[in-house]
């Protein structure tokens, strides 16, 4: 027994002297190269960039524009809707581009024309669906400049709806990887693109209909291009755009986007590098189950005297996900709160919880609360009923460098010199009328900062009073909530100030162990 004893405290004694080996945060994977001039993988999942090489770089997208309209008609249109062909959508296409054989007058549904789109990639198609959707190509054209800027895209600029070569039709990796994302948590645009065939109806010069498959060589298991977990995706090419390609698998419950632009015949090279580089070196997680450093705050409720009766009061997101390195810890991570809600936030939500790690962001959570419920709606009505009466004030501020009520004389005329026995000089005329042309631009300088200050004064107390509101509901002070949430950084910024401290590991520990 003695000797057993002595030997569990020499084993103890080991582990905590290999404990005490002290290991750096693991970085962020860089072991990837692609040959396109641009290209990125994110974790759909997380909005997180796992690799990019010249992600805001403005590149011809080709057809993987029709991934936006494809989107955009799904959201905006009824499947079972006919779609009648116009003569300028059937023939304002390129001579030689790829078309699914339809002619003026031809009819199908808008469920027959997303698939002829989609696997087919056909141009004529997608003009059509454009004037059904919006009226005209040009028309729809601005909605998918409106719903590209709704998803956070800032490098692109859509022109028509096919993709085909036009100097104003740019997009970047950064820019698909986010409309891509979007148009993958669509089931019906899931369904289109994972479909490996798809039989169109008769037309003028089909009287049969025929069959029609993919262009996407990842998604044939007959290929050497197949990959294992694919979702869908889509191809492009043109003379300008080169070779561009979208692609999405998912593995492990992990989702991935790849995008390559201007690929040189490489393009599915390149996709199935970033493809194997997101899925060998990333896993994703769900936040709520790791971070306790704010879903703990309603176990603290007591520090501030607040009530204990219900302990369930605030908790993460359950949906929200976030990406680390293999061999990442999340308390390496670094988390920032944001009381600043954006659209579409939650109506539940507080707060808005982003992390990043080794310098990237690697997702987002909100911190949500149980005891909104009709509360929040009511303020939503709220504010949005306010919103009309508060526009016509911001309205009619009066433009810089401009008097906020300047009379209708002139300044010359508006000083009045009285007549005397001697006559003032021109030049003293000229100079008074100078200095007080002056103070009148000067005071309405000076009134339109005051007014920009009240503004913003107002909506300052707006956004703290809808603050306010949100924590009164769940029976906390906005003092009390603001005290817990410093107490928790002071705590995560103290244990990341530590140094941390790992084992070692070696190549046969490793061996074993996996």
């Amino acid at each position: 027994m003695k000797r057993l004893t002595v030997f569990l405290l020499c084993l103890a004694l080991a582990a905590a002297n290999i404990c005490q080996t002290s290991l750096a945060a693991v970085r962020w994977p860089d072991n990837i190269s692609i040959s396109a001039e641009g290209g990125i993988v994110m974790d759909a999942g997380s909005g997180a960039v796992l690799y990019g090489k010249n992600i805001h770089t403005a590149y011809y997208p080709a057809s993987i524009t029709k991934i936006l309209t494809a989107l955009i008609v799904i959201e905006n249109c009824n499947m079972d809707d006919m779609v009648t062909f116009s003569r300028t959508a059937v023939y304002s296409v390129e001579s030689g581009s790829t078309s699914a054989g339809m002619d003026a007058g031809d009819t199908m549904t808008v469920r027959d024309c997303l698939y002829a789109l989609v696997l087919r990639s056909a141009n004529e198609v997608a003009n059509a669906l454009a004037e059904h959707t919006a009226g005209s190509i040009e028309a729809f054209a601005e909605m998918m400049n409106q719903k590209a800027a709704s998803l956070g895209c800032t490098d692109s600029h859509f022109n028509n709806p096919s993709g085909l070569n036009d100097p104003n039709h740019y997009t970047s990796a950064y820019d698909m990887a986010l409309i891509a994302q979007a148009a993958f948590q669509n089931d019906a645009f899931v369904t289109i693109d994972s479909t490996l065939y798809y039989d169109l109806p008769p037309s003028k010069r089909n009287p049969e209909g025929f069959r029609i498959y993919p262009g996407h060589r990842m998604l044939k298991k007959n290929t050497a291009q197949y990959y294992s977990g694919i979702i869908g995706g889509k191809t492009g090419y043109t003379s300008l755009a080169g070779n561009t390609l979208v692609t999405c698998a998912e593995r492990n419950g992990m989702r991935l986007v790849a995008v390559v632009l201007n690929g040189h015949q490489t393009h599915y090279t390149d996709t199935k590098a970033l493809l194997d580089f997101g899925f060998s070196n990333f896993r994703s997680l769900k936040a709520a189950d790791l971070d306790t450093r704010y879903t703990a705050v309603s176990n603290d409720l007591t520090i501030a005297g607040l009530p204990t009766t219900d302990l369930s009061i605030l908790h993460m997101q359950e949906d929200c996900r976030i990406t680390l390195p293999n061999l990442a810890d999340f308390s390496d991570a670094v988390s920032d709160i944001s009381y600043e809600l954006p659209a579409g936030a939650p109506e539940s939500a507080i707060a808005r919880i982003t992390y990043e790690y080794d310098g990237r962001t690697i997702g987002a959570a909100y911190l949500m609360h149980n005891r909104l419920g009709a509360a929040a709606t009511s303020e939503a009505v709220e504010v949005s009923s306010a919103a009309p009466t508060e526009a016509p004030a911001a309205a009619s501020l009066p433009e810089a460098g401009g008097s906020e009520a300047a009379p209708d004389d002139s300044a010359e005329s508006w000083l009045h010199i009285p007549e005397i026995s001697f006559e003032i000089p021109a030049s003293v005329k000229i100079a008074l009328a100078a200095v007080f042309a002056l103070a009148l631009v000067t005071g309405g300088l000076l009134a339109l900062k005051f007014r920009i200050e009240k503004r913003e004064a107002a909506e300052r107390a707006l956004r703290y009073e809808r603050r306010q509101k949100r924590l009164q509901d769940i029976g906390m002070s906005t003092a009390d909530f603001d005290l817990l949430l410093e107490k928790k950084r002071y705590d995560s910024a103290l244990r990341q100030s530590r140094p941390r401290r790992r084992p070692r590991r070696h190549a046969s520990f490793l061996d074993k162990k996996h």
